[in-house]
């Protein structure tokens, strides 16, 4: 299934290893432990893992944890997790923090090459004095500071003689170049913060651009996979690479990120999202976060055929999210028992049917996987029914229940609906229906036909469960650039919560187990609210689609 014709990363690969660049391949995943990750990352996990398994390498796992003011041990192990569950395992397991040390070396031999100078202006002066895409930058006014200078002042940096924002250290590159990128970045900054790996070792911390060719130079990278937002940032990590006398030459790649339609792919957006409270934390089953679809009941199965089939190219472009929808109903059909489950219930007493008596009907378990074989349901005389397969007066070809017309209950008998009854209000909350005997399913019944077949699950023994039904979180709109905030695009309907039944056999139903309720669509058992006398249903994605591959 995998589109090897825009996989221009193994292409390149592939050419090292014919030519003699390389005789072996290391790639990497290099998260920042700030946030979860989102489908996006997984799409980089499948690729760094991919090719390296494709050409017998090695995939390290390093954690960029250059800034402690935004990470924290929770996203170390949820990252680590998500990476197992989608089916891949690191050689190495590394944090940047293990380099602070050779970082902080590297620093002082730019500062001893004249390439890197202590800067006191501030943020915004800093911002200012770079120019624009079309004006130059112009040098700081502390730019010239000699070598002895710059060295004693990052010493001080260091020990922790200096506020934060007070001071950092540029890399002394061009402020007239094109490319920003190269306007003299900020390679270290002050930050008085506890890190999570080295405590209070450290006051300054190394900026992520400087770090990052750093590390995969010291881990002898071969191939630094990322995606197209770091195109510009290429030139600044060769600079550094060489400069900083690294012993392994890394080179960087980029590919097209993965975006998809009504989604936001932005670790600060999905932060805010969390933080002002429009989903219930980072695993909310309408985040596109990995922890968010495990939760749904997407599968890693399914995700990783979609990066697959969509590929790796060069260039970024939108992904009808229709598409992963497809791959995982695709994945589901084959595995997931199917059983009925009523969203909306409408009570039905079947009036001929003896009192007090239960009668026990054989259903396959999946049609389409005979071996499986078959689960029992219970058939008695008070059952419940969808309130929307029934309407007084229905319209012209509507083949479900109406009083007089007969319909097919699936697994069980042909009933007819007798009389109804409504509330104080007209509300309907019951029918009387009667029951053909002779039309028990499997009987090989042939006197008369019936157009609507309806779910059902008997009264006296089912289980109560609640139903989380989603739309997406976040509504594409026509003018997205008129917007004041992404957040204007929040969708007020994303769920719908419903309390109904599942058959008596769901009873035992664990977190993570996945089934597809008749002509609902596939469902999987919550992990964060199911309790053991309170099941909670996820919908994973409908039956059907008009999507096409």
């Amino acid at each position: 299934m995998e589109n090897n014709s825009s996989n221009f990363i193994k292409n390149i690969i592939k050419d090292d290893l014919e030519s003699g660049k390389h005789d072996h391949v290391i790639t990497r995943f290099p998260p920042e432990p700030n946030g979860y990750l989102h489908i996006g990352h997984a799409k980089s996990i499948i690729l760094n893992f991919g090719v390296a398994d494709d050409f017998n390498g090695k995939t390290n796992l390093r954690f960029d944890d250059t800034n402690p003011l935004k990470e924290d041990i929770e996203f170390v192990n949820s990252i680590k997790e998500d990476v197992k569950w989608l089916g891949y395992d690191w050689d190495n397991l590394f944090f940047a923090s293990d380099y602070f040390d050779e970082m902080y070396k590297r620093a002082v031999l730019l500062i001893n090459k004249g390439l890197a100078y202590v800067d006191d202006l501030n943020a915004d002066q800093i911002r200012e004095y770079r120019g624009t895409l079309t004006e130059p930058g112009k040098d700081s006014p502390y730019r010239n500071r000699t070598v002895e200078e710059n060295l004693e002042l990052f010493e001080k940096m260091r020990s922790g003689e200096f506020e934060n924002g007070t001071k950092v250290l540029r890399a002394k590159i061009d402020m007239s170049s094109p490319n920003i990128n190269l306007r003299d970045p900020v390679i270290y900054r002050i930050s008085h913060t506890e890190h999570h790996n080295t405590g209070n070792k450290w006051c300054i911390y190394p900026m992520y651009a400087f770090a990052h060719p750093i590390e995969d130079a010291i881990e002898g990278v071969t191939h630094s996979i990322c995606t197209l937002e770091f195109e510009d940032q290429r030139p600044l990590y060769d600079w550094i690479v060489e400069n900083c006398e690294m012993e392994s030459k890394p080179k960087q790649y980029e590919f097209g990120r993965l975006n998809l339609t009504n989604t936001v792919m932005s670790k600060r957006k999905l932060k805010q999202l969390v933080d002002e409270g429009f989903v219930d934390g980072w695993d909310d089953p309408r985040m596109p976060t990995v922890s968010g679809l495990r939760r749904r009941g997407y599968t890693p199965e399914a995700i990783r055929a979609f990066c697959q089939e969509i590929g790796v190219a060069k260039t970024s472009g939108i992904v009808d999210s229709q598409m992963l929808d497809h791959f995982v109903r695709e994945d589901l059909k084959l595995k997931a028992p199917r059983t009925m489950a009523i969203l909306n219930p409408l009570k039905v007493v079947i009036t001929n049917y003896p009192e007090g008596e239960i009668e026990w009907l054989d259903a396959e378990i999946n049609p389409e996987v005979p071996e499986m074989g078959t689960r029992q349901i219970p058939f008695s005389r008070e059952i419940y029914i969808e309130q929307d397969d029934f309407m007084e007066n229905p319209p012209k070809k509507y083949f479900r229940l109406f009083p007089g017309n007969e319909v097919r209950l699936k697994h069980a008998y042909f009933i007819k609906c007798e009389e109804v009854i409504k509330d104080d209000a007209g509300n309907v909350i019951e029918l009387r229906c009667t029951y053909d005997i002779e039309t028990k399913s499997g009987s090989g019944f042939t006197g008369r036909k019936v157009k609507g077949t309806l779910h059902w699950v008997e009264a006296s023994q089912a289980v109560s469960a609640e139903f989380r039904n989603f739309q997406p979180l976040i509504l594409d709109k026509e003018n997205e650039e008129e917007e004041k905030s992404f957040l204007d695009r929040v969708n007020p309907d994303s769920i719908e919560i419903l309390q109904g039944f599942v058959e008596p056999n769901m009873k035992d139903a664990k977190p993570q187990d996945k089934f597809q309720f008749f002509r609902h669509g596939y469902y999987n058992v919550d992990s964060k609210l199911t309790a053991a006398d309170h099941l909670v249903f996820n919908q994973i994605v409908g039956l059907k689609s008009s999507f096409k591959l």
